[in-house]
This record gives C-alpha cells, sequence and structure tokens, in this order.
C-alpha cells in the first residue's frame, strides 16, 4: 500500500475486515456486548439533558445561581480532557478495564451527585461523572469497531446514534418528571440500574481476545496526560466563562488563553519526548486521521447552532413553548439515525471520502437556507430544515468515524478514535464561544435603535425578557424578537462557514481513497489484508 497514512502494508487486492476478533465471532456473543454498549452509551448521551431540565429545582434547594452553568461545564471539561488518555489506556491495557472503570466512575459520580449538600459539591461530583463519561463515550464507539467487521459496522454505529437520539428526546421528559414530581436528586439515581446491568454485561460477556504479552512493562505517559488535561482544562475555562462571567478581553481571558497556550507549547515538547505518547505525533502525521480530526471538529463547530441557538430562535422568535420549542431541534436527532444506517450503500459505492463530503455539502446549503426563512414563520420551517440536516450530517459523520477505524488496527484503534471524539468535543466549546459572542454582538447591534431604552444586551437575557407579555410594548416586542432573528440568522451563517472547513479539510487533506486494513483473525489468519476505500 502506498504511504498516503506514513505506513505500508500488503495490498491483497481490496480486502477488507471479515471477522471480528475470535472471542466475539458469534451473533450470541455479541448480542450482549452490544446491549451493555448501548447502556453505557446511554447514561453518557442522557446526561445533559435529564439534567437541563431540573437545573430550576436544584438552583432552588442549593442556591448557586450564579454558578449552575458550571454543572454542564464541569462535565464537559472533564469528558474532553480524558478523552485522550482513555484512548491510550485502551490502546495499551485493553477496553475491558478501561471501560469498566468508567462505568463504576460514572455511578460513583451519580451516587455523589444525589448526596450533595450545596451547588459547588454538585459542581465537583458532576466534574467526577464527567471523568467516568469520558471513557464511556471513547471505548464503547472502540469496541464498536472492534465487534464488528467493516461491511456490519454501520449497523452497530446507527444503534448507537438511536441510542443519542432517543436520548434528547427521552431525557428532557424524565429529567422534568422527576424534578416535578419526586426529587431531582432522582435523575442522578436513575444512573445506579442502568450502569449496574451495563456492568454486569461487560463482566460477563465481554472476552477480549489474548494478545501476545510484551517484552518490557507497558508505560504510561502520565507527564503528558497531566498537561493535555491541564491545558484542555485552561482552555475550555476561558472559552465557557469568556463573554460570560468576564468579558472577552479582560484579564481573566488573556490570562487563560495565554496559559493554555503555553502549556500547549509544553505539551508538545512533553509528548515528543515520550516512549509512548498520550497524543501520538502519528495521529496528525498520517493524512487520513488528521483529515477526519479536522472535519469532525469543524462539525462540532457547526453543530452549536441548532443545538443552542435553535431553542431560543424558537421560543423568542416563533413564539413557542419549551417543549414544542424541544421538538424542533428533536426532528433532526430522527433523520440522522437512519441517514447513518443507510451509508454504507452510498460509500460501498463512492467511498467514505465522497460520501463525507456529499453530506457535508448539503448540510451547507441547509445552513445557509436557514436565514432565508420568513419572519415570523411557522415552526414547521426550521423543522424540515432540522430534519434535512440531520440527514446530511448522519450522511456525513458516520462514514468517517467507519472509515478513519478502519485505517488503523487494534493497538491504534482506541486513540484514533478518542482523537476524533476530542476534536469533535473541543469544536463545540470553541463554537459556543465563538457563536454566543457573534450572537450577543449583532443583538447588541440591532437594540441601538430600539423603541424603548434598557433592553438587555446579551442574547439570555433578552430570551428570559420575552417570556413576560408584558415586559414591552407591542412596538418593542417585535423589534426585540427580530433583532433575535437576525442574531441567530448570523450564527447559522458561522455554522454555514465552519462546514466549508470541514469540506475544505476533506478536499485538501483527505486522501480520494481511505486505506483499509485487515487485522488477522481466526477466519484470516496469516492474511494480513489491506484495500482501499
Amino acid at each position: 500500500m502506498s504511504g498516503t497514512d506514513g505506513r505500508s502494508d500488503a495490498n491483497a487486492g481490496g480486502g477488507e475486515p471479515t471477522a471480528a476478533p475470535p472471542a466475539l465471532t458469534t451473533p450470541r456473543g455479541r448480542r450482549p456486548v452490544v446491549a451493555a454498549l448501548m447502556l453505557g452509551m446511554a447514561l453518557a448521551a442522557i446526561d445533559g439533558t435529564i439534567v437541563s431540565t431540573a437545573v430550576p429545582q436544584i438552583v432552588g434547594d442549593l442556591g448557586g445561581l450564579a454558578v449552575f452553568s458550571w454543572l454542564f461545564s464541569g462535565y464537559l471539561l472533564a469528558v474532553t480532557v480524558t478523552l485522550p488518555l482513555y484512548g491510550k489506556l485502551s490502546d495499551t491495557f485493553g477496553r475491558k478495564p478501561v471501560l469498566i472503570a468508567g462505568i463504576i466512575l460514572f455511578l460513583v459520580g451519580s451516587v455523589l451527585c444525589a448526596a450533595a449538600w450545596n451547588m459547588a459539591a454538585l459542581i465537583a461530583f458532576r466534574i467526577v461523572q464527567g471523568l467516568g463519561g469520558g471513557a464511556l463515550q471513547g471505548t464503547v464507539q472502540t469496541i464498536a469497531a472492534d465487534l464488528y467487521p467493516l461491511k456490519e459496522r454501520p449497523r452497530i454505529q446507527a444503534k448507537l446514534s438511536t441510542v443519542w437520539a432517543t436520548s434528547a428526546v427521552a431525557g428532557p421528559v424524565v429529567g422534568g418528571l422527576l424534578a416535578g414530581y419526586a426529587d431531582w436528586r432522582w435523575i442522578f439515581l436513575i444512573n445506579l440500574p442502568v450502569g449496574a446491568v451495563a456492568l454486569w454485561l461487560v463482566v460477563r460477556h465481554l472476552h477480549e481476545p489474548s494478545r501476545p504479552r510484551p517484552a518490557t512493562r507497558p508505560k504510561v505517559d502520565w507527564a503528558g496526560a497531566l498537561a493535555v488535561f491541564a491545558t484542555g482544562s485552561l482552555l475550555l475555562t476561558a472559552l465557557v466563562q469568556g463573554g460570560v462571567a468576564w468579558p472577552w478581553l479582560s484579564a481573566p481571558s488573556l490570562g487563560l488563553l495565554g496559559a493554555s497556550a503555553a502549556l500547549a507549547a509544553l505539551t508538545v515538547v512533553i509528548e515528543r519526548r515520550a516512549a509512548e505518547p498520550i497524543i501520538p505525533g502519528w495521529v496528525w502525521r498520517r493524512r487520513t486521521i488528521a483529515s477526519v480530526n479536522l472535519a469532525l471538529g469543524a462539525m462540532g463547530l457547526l453543530m452549536v447552532a441548532p443545538t443552542v441557538f435553535l431553542p431560543t430562535y424558537a421560543q423568542s422568535v416563533l413564539g413557542l413553548g419549551p417543549i414544542a420549542a424541544g421538538f424542533v431541534l428533536s426532528v433532526m436527532t430522527l433523520s440522522w439515525p437512519v441517514s447513518a444506517a443507510l451509508s454504507d450503500r452510498v460509500y460501498n459505492r463512492i467511498g467514505f471520502r465522497r460520501t463525507a463530503m456529499i453530506g457535508m455539502s448539503a448540510a451547507l446549503l441547509i445552513l445557509l437556507a436557514f436565514p432565508l426563512l420568513p419572519y415570523p414563520g411557522e415552526p414547521w420551517h426550521p423543522a424540515l430544515l432540522m430534519l434535512l440536516l440531520g440527514a446530511a450530517l448522519g450522511l456525513f459523520q458516520l462514514p468517517l468515524i467507519v472509515g478513519v477505524q478502519s485505517t488503523v488496527g487494534w493497538a491504534e484503534r482506541g486513540t484514533t478514535t478518542a482523537s476524533v471524539l476530542f476534536c469533535r468535543q473541543v469544536g463545540q466549546s470553541i463554537g459556543a464561544a465563538v457563536f454566543g459572542a457573534v450572537a450577543n454582538s449583532v443583538l447588541a447591534a440591532r437594540l441601538l435603535d430600539a423603541p424603548v431604552d434598557g433592553l438587555p444586551g446579551d442574547l439570555d437575557a433578552v430570551t428570559r425578557a420575552l417570556e413576560d407579555p408584558g415586559a414591552f410594548s407591542a412596538a418593542a416586542t417585535d423589534h426585540v424578537r427580530r433583532a433575535v432573528d437576525a442574531a441567530v440568522d448570523y450564527v447559522y451563517i458561522g455554522a454555514a462557514g465552519a462546514a466549508a472547513l470541514a469540506l475544505l479539510a476533506l478536499i485538501t487533506l483527505a486522501p480520494r481513497r481511505f486505506p483499509i486494513i485487515t487485522e488477522p483473525t481466526e477466519a484470516t489468519e496469516g492474511a494480513g489484508a489491506a484495500g482501499r476505500r
């Protein structure tokens, strides 16, 4: 195989993985493991949506209104910065111990959250949950690729996508019911039976194939892990709190950004010297992996537009209630898994890169169509666009994940998967900061000539004010709604720019055909084939 990824493999004339690891080849053996993966993914997927609906009850009980956003930011930070570490650990010591540790840590964090006595304690325990959530997200995706050969991977990925879709719809409903009719602490306690079943299934049914014992004891790059953790923590804190807790050009923002840049440089030095780095250099030297990392990072950036700003648009511009606004967004989760499940019929014919480019090209056009919607319009207008956007992104994301996982062997798959998820998470954090600044800037400019004085200058405050029917006159209300509409329009234009960046990464960096490799298994022992798709 030619060196598109910096390696050479025996070319067996277009072969592909034909069997799962020996201990996982029978369907009966895979079913309980798949059930465990879906339950584990459900723990991570439902977490954010189920907590969000209980925030009023949590703040009413524990206080801490000024810092409650860290219930989400702390969890996201812990998940993001630990993904590279868990990926490397799963490649070094195996997937099973990492997944077991992640489930246990997540459940311990859930118990501690339920027992929290104030907001500071709850935020700290949410970070503990996030430390487990990072292991769940990365390791589940990696095991899914280990379980199935290339031809069957869309099936398991579609199941995991369905888990995310179901969680997006069920989370707010379950969270609202528990917070309204029981106690907010139950939103954490219901994780226990789900996690216990997942843990039992993993311990009992996940049997990884035996591997040769290494000549030397594996070394963990703890210095690199600490450097990555510190760099990510400072950077994400700056992105999450900038423009919210303090101005972007203030000393705290500039200090955090400067410190994160210095730590990033130190991390590069540490990783170059490490024998087994947490983030190996080959993750960026291989064109296929680097292009997918950048493309999915750009996707994380654009996803902020629908997930963060569409509910605000639906409530402030269309005048919908929270449940109806959530439905406008949730239709995207209906078409996404369907499109992902059918994507193999496309990439098996035209390849991973072209399929992803078609999906992102469609997403670019859909995002550009959003500012063209009439004002105020009907709820089905943005709902239809979100339905189409979900189908486009399903056609984009899954081929890239399946494709990049198929270009590496078992010993590199955890690190590769973690790098992809890490870039996507960082993209979301950057998108929230950038698009939040864009939206507030446009809003402030549009409110300068408002028919009344004293209007709030940021999007969140305006949204809360619009919930009070008597807050403004009819003319002022219409002016404010149009200002919100313009702000969200600019966010979607920015999201279209992110889609263009994803396309650019695929066009300029990704090889025309991904260099697929086949690992020896019982069915293909000694055949070590490689192919391209």
